[in-house]
């Protein structure tokens, strides 16, 4: 699952590149992503529905398709607010050869620029960090499944919230729990079917983690032999509780509330960890991919959107407008696609100015904005079928 996503991420994104085309690495990972959950799905049976989870995708799918108009409309709105209030002709004529532009222009556009970058890198650089997790998570469990640099002096800490859980379910369960606790929460995670047998489920699984980690005396000596069931079982509860926490047909008393997030919090503690060295290639790979393949994709987005050169003020507002919509993007945990933001941004702003657009790239970043999901989806699914019959 994770090479034919990522082999296919890497397929799309180089053919886009090499066309010139300002495609979306986010729209590529999330629907690579969503083709190997359904293809597994169907191949063990089951509907393809069920592989993904379609709350998180729908929520992922709405901020890929309103971050570009948010772009078009706020970057046009900018800077028709710019003409208003700054009269200085030099923000609105083009570049005129290889004259820099003044002091004061060049070191806004240096702000802006800088500021989408960090911005760029702030919500692309999660995607890579988390599929570097994915995929160590994958091959190397035993270093990296749970997070080993955790203090053994949480251990006792981590233990307390486990019992006390455990305790605050079991009152409120309507009975012992079920023989197999984990294909109840597995099944209550997949369908979103709350049942009563869930909470006895969940308190007896409280109970498991409490008692695995206390035996080991800290997550670094969690046996290797051990350290995938610790880890599955962590997941089943945390997204149990996730599950639980946003539920109308579950009604609990603020303790167990407040002990379930506390629980929760230990649990992805364990889990959910990024090394440093991994944040630090990713950073390193983000710089290096934009310094070797920036040209093809600057000379469409600067070039090629808008039927005259971009003035200073229409690219300051594009980036400006970029640079605040992918960061709001950050505060909520949403993938938006940079390059779209960007482009929407450019579009935006020659829409303002009348300036005109070129309908030939316009139509070829909108193919490429509606394909790349179907795309990403079919070529992911087709590979995990492919290497799961051929290897």
């Amino acid at each position: 699952m994770v090479f034919a996503l990522l082999l296919a991420a890497i397929l799309w994104n180089l053919g886009t590149w090499w066309l010139g085309l300002p495609a979306s690495s986010s729209h590529t990972m999330i629907g690579s992503v969503i083709g190997v959950g359904i293809a597994n799905a169907l191949m063990h049976g089951r509907d393809g529905t069920s592989g993904v989870d379609w709350a998180q995708a729908t929520k992922v799918g709405y901020s890929l398709l309103i971050s570009p108009l948010v772009g078009f409309a706020c970057a046009a709105l900018l800077l028709l607010a710019l003409r208003a209030l700054v009269k200085n002709k030099a923000l609105y004529e083009e570049p005129k050869g290889q004259t820099p532009p003044p002091w004061w222009i060049r070191g806004l556009l240096i702000l802006t620029c800088t500021g989408v970058s960090f911005a760029h890198g702030s919500n692309d650089g999660q995607k890579g960090m988390g599929l570097i997790m994915l995929i160590l998570v994958g091959t190397v469990p035993l270093a990296y499944a749970l997070n080993r640099a955790m203090p053994a002096n949480q251990t006792t800490q981590f233990v307390a919230v486990a019992k006390v859980t455990q305790q605050s379910l079991e009152q409120l369960a309507p009975g012992p729990a079920p023989e197999d606790v984990r294909a109840v929460l597995s099944d209550y995670i997949r369908t979103k079917e709350y049942r009563p047998e869930v909470l006895s489920a969940l308190a007896a699984m409280a109970g498991t983690i409490g008692a695995e980690v206390k035996d080991s005396g800290a997550l670094s000596k969690v046996p290797a032999a051990a350290v995938a069931n610790v880890r599955n079982d962590m997941y089943l509860a945390s997204e149990a509780i996730r599950n639980i926490d946003q539920s109308d047909k579950v009604t609990l008393d603020v303790d167990t509330k407040d002990n379930l997030k506390a629980f929760r919090k230990q649990i992805d503690d364990a889990t959910k960890f990024i090394p440093v060295w991994v944040k630090i290639a990713v950073s390193i790979a983000l710089g290096l991919g934009t310094m070797v393949g920036w040209k093809r994709i600057v000379v469409t987005v600067g070039e090629k959107i808008g039927k005259t050169h971009l003035t200073y003020a229409q690219g300051a507002s594009a980036e400006l407008v970029a640079m605040m919509t992918i960061g709001a993007a950050d505060g909520f945990g949403l993938p938006v696609s940079t390059t779209h933001v960007l482009s929407s941004g450019v579009a935006g702003t020659m829409a303002a100015n009348r300036s005109g657009l070129q309908m030939a790239t316009i139509r070829n970043l909108v193919m490429a904005w509606v394909l790349t999901m179907p795309a990403a989806i079919m070529l992911s699914g087709g590979l995990y079928w492919s290497f799961t019959r051929l290897l």
